[in-house]
């Protein structure tokens, strides 16, 4: 057990603005507090949208993977399908669901919330939610935004720890999903 007196405490908030609010990024400058008496009035904060993952499986034992190019990163990586929760969306399963169908095409009754994660609780303020889809079917073409251009990629079950283990699944919200989603279908 921890002394009471070192638990972690919070700290307060004294003065907060935003330096950036563009549509694709927000940052945020904040003057704390720390519970020891420091102030400090440059702490930034990346304030993001929440997000949604999912890790689709199809009734013939396959995952929806997408390959796609990041711009930040300059590079192809290949992910599970998600993004971002819209503003007028409160729901993240349907978001999930959205996503789903937008990138790949593929859609599924069976949409199971797995776990709301926080990737980067230093800097950033979204939460991520993965979902299982199980029995995934394509039901439609993908409806991609401008700055899109997603190749599907259908990948036998038993396949994906190993592309997870040989880093060609390198992305860490779709390793920490896939490792979850597996072991959650005893695979």
């Amino acid at each position: 057990m921890s002394d009471n007196n070192n638990a972690p405490q919070p700290w307060k908030i004294l003065k907060s603005d935003m330096v950036v609010n563009e549509k694709w990024y927000k940052l945020r400058r904040d003057e704390v507090e720390l519970p020891n008496g420091h102030v400090m009035d440059d702490y930034y904060v990346s304030v993001r949208p929440n997000v949604v993952l999912v890790f689709p499986v199809t009734e013939d034992d396959h995952v929806i993977f997408v390959r796609q190019y990041k711009h930040a990163a300059g590079g192809i990586f290949i992910e599970l399908p998600g993004g971002v929760i819209d503003e007028h969306e409160d729901n993240p399963l349907e978001a999930a669901r959205r996503e789903l169908l937008e990138e790949t095409g593929y859609a599924t009754e069976e949409l199971e919330p797995l776990l709301e994660v926080i990737d980067n609780p230093t800097k950033d303020t979204n939460r991520i939610y993965y979902y299982i889809a199980r029995n995934a079917c394509q039901v439609a073409e993908q409806d991609l935004d401008v700055s899109e251009h997603i190749e599907v990629l259908k990948v036998p079950l038993q396949e994906v720890e190993s592309m997870v283990m040989s880093g060609k699944v390198n992305v860490a919200g779709s390793i920490a999903l896939s490792l979850l989603a597996l072991r959650r279908l005893g695979v």
